[in-house]
């Protein structure tokens, strides 16, 4: 019998004098027309940390120092349909260092990258993300948050 698995992801919540940045995804076939914080798969033999440097650079073109990253919360999701690409573990880090200037890198993945303040964010927001943002709002982010569970 072939174990359960999950893919990991790191995503990164950039802030900025009380604001967050976010890029709106556009042809990438997945919530193109939400806004989105950075983020991205972890690679095989690459650690969560690294991953989410690696994945800030890639596609806002700063760099970030793994030590600058501060873990925020692990969400355990699934997409309830059964299908092995949506059962998730996702690793969300804040950061308030980098260097470089944000902007899309990937033109052919965001529309547009812009800063929001936490208690204006665009609509629609890519929905898992949307709920860490609002936690992370109301400064109550569990260590674990389960989503899209029955």
């Amino acid at each position: 019998m072939d174990r359960f698995q999950v893919i990991p992801a790191a995503y990164v919540i950039l802030v900025r004098d009380d604001q967050v940045l976010m890029l709106l995804r556009a042809n990438t076939g997945y919530m193109d027309g939400y806004w989105a914080v950075p983020a991205g798969h972890v690679e095989h033999g690459e650690s969560v940390e690294r991953a989410a440097a690696r994945e800030v650079l890639e596609e806002v073109g700063v760099v970030i120092d793994p030590a600058d990253l501060r873990p925020l919360t692990a969400m355990h999701r699934t997409g309830n349909n059964g299908d092995p690409i949506d059962e998730r573990v996702d690793f969300f880090f804040t950061a308030e260092r980098w260097t470089g200037e944000p902007r899309v890198m990937e033109t052919d993945k965001a529309a547009s990258l812009e800063w929001f303040p936490f208690d204006a964010l665009p609509d629609p927001v890519v929905p898992h993300e949307a709920e860490v943002l609002r936690l992370l709002r109301t400064g109550a982010v569990p260590p674990v948050i389960s989503h899209g569970f029955i």
